[in-house]
């Protein structure tokens, strides 16, 4: 039996943002994720020992980035991907996610601002990813300097970027360490609209809604991220797609029970470990879609999170 939804995290539901989209637009679930980050801004961020904002390589230009740094010596690097539906989210909303990587793997994090839609399309974001992963790869020295414990990270829209840049990491025989996908999309096949596609995936119509992300949202989200619908059986859109996850880097995959996105999420993992991945899968029991942010409210959701955050260090630490 499944466990109950933490109280806790019950009450955060109805003060979570992006609930009408009936007026929601890009600009107005940007500045929602925005206000949420500063209404925490009396909760001092964990501390890190050095911030710094710089560029990386993007697809078609240089990326606002953000390094976060524990101590001095040589440690893994991890790149990573925020989430907010591709659309919304940005270095800022995400802070304290990578400052909490940094912190509990000892990793280098560098958090990466790709272009968002509907200003820039499919593959506009996948293309930075990858490009900014490749540029970290061939920087390693100046921020963690080992090539063979780069790692990638993200949650939710960020998870689906740091999943398929893995692939094409993997195709590019540049070879990653680990990957961590926090509850990541990977199978957007019929924008979430498609009755026969939903049904492939029971959570989407046991958590369609109340529990702050809805299947709803995701259609809109993937409205704006897909200018053509048939982009999504892509697998840089929906890496469960992919002809082969073989040798993909060992991943750690997070799901939350009350989230639309659990059963791909879920199957993405099974998929990776059938590939011959080494995979450790967190089901996130009682929790919701975005409870990595939620720790400084939750014991349930950040003892779930440093789980999942200890075995990406410990991938990190064996090497590629």
């Amino acid at each position: 039996m499944a466990a109950p939804l933490d109280p806790v995290i019950a009450q955060i539901i109805p003060l979570m943002p992006m609930r009408d989209l009936a007026v929601m637009t890009p600009q107005s679930a940007r500045d929602s994720l925005r206000a949420l980050a500063a209404s925490r801004a009396a909760i001092p961020p964990p501390p890190v020992d050095h911030v710094e904002d710089i560029k990386v390589k993007g697809g078609a230009g240089p990326l606002p980035a953000r390094v976060y740094r524990v101590g001095t010596t040589p440690a893994p690097t991890v790149v990573f991907f925020h989430g907010g539906g591709w659309v919304a989210g940005d270095i800022e909303t995400h802070d304290r996610q990578a400052r909490n990587i940094a912190i509990e793997t000892g990793a280098v994090v560098i958090s990466v601002d790709y272009r968002r839609p509907p200003e820039t399309r499919f593959p506009g974001a996948f293309e930075d990813a990858f490009a900014a992963v490749s540029d970290v790869f061939d920087r390693v020295a100046e921020f963690g300097g080992d090539a063979k414990r780069l790692g990638v990270a993200g949650d939710s829209a960020g998870g689906n970027l740091a999943a398929t840049t893995a692939i094409a990491c993997r195709d590019a025989g540049l070879k990653l360490a680990a990957q961590l996908l926090v509850y990541p999309v990977t199978d957007v096949l019929g924008g979430y609209a498609d009755a026969r596609e939903n049904a492939r995936y029971p959570s989407r119509a046991e958590n369609a809604d109340g529990y702050f992300l809805t299947r709803a949202t995701m259609e809109w989200f993937c409205g704006h991220y897909l200018a053509d619908p048939g982009h999504a059986s892509d697998w840089r859109v929906s890496p469960l797609r992919a002809a082969s996850l073989a040798g993909v880097a060992p991943a750690v995959v997070t799901t939350a029970w009350f989230d639309p996105l659990r059963d791909e999420g879920a199957a993405y993992a099974r998929a990776l470990e059938a590939a011959g991945v080494r995979v450790k899968h967190h089901e996130g029991p009682g929790l919701i879609h975005g409870y990595f942010g939620m720790g400084d409210a939750s014991d349930v959701a950040r003892a779930e999170a440093q789980r999942a955050r200890a075995d990406f260090k410990a991938l990190l630490m064996r090497g590629a």
